[in-house]
C-alpha cells in the first residue's frame, strides 16, 4: 500500500523530534550522572581543553568570520535605512 508523500514526511519529522528528544533527555541524564563524579567533570574538562588548545586557529577563524559578516550586515542595513529616510525626505 502505497502512502501519500505529505503523511509519509509528517512521520519522518515526528521520528526526527522524538530521537531529538530522546538524545536531549540522555545527554541530560548522562551529565547529571557525571556532576556526581568529580573525576569525570575533570576528565572532560581535560578533554574539552585539549580540544580547544588542539582546534584554537579554526576556532579564532570562525569567530573572525562571523565578527565580520555582523559588521557587514550592521552596515549594509544602515545603508538601507540611510536610504529609506532620504526617499521619505523627498
Amino acid at each position: 500500500m502505497k502512502h501519500a508523500h505529505g503523511g509519509n514526511s509528517m512521520s519522518k519529522e515526528i521520528v526526527k523530534g522524538s530521537m531529538a528528544s530522546a538524545t536531549v533527555y540522555s545527554g541530560g541524564k548522562l551529565l547529571s550522572n557525571a556532576a556526581k563524579h568529580p573525576v569525570i567533570v575533570f576528565g572532560l574538562g581535560v578533554v574539552a581543553g585539549y580540544l580547544v588548545y588542539k582546534y584554537r586557529k579554526e576556532i579564532v577563524s570562525g569567530a573572525t568570520k562571523a565578527v565580520d559578516a555582523g559588521k557587514d550586515f550592521v552596515l549594509h542595513q544602515k545603508e538601507n535605512l540611510e536610504d529609506l529616510v532620504a526617499e521619505t525626505k523627498e
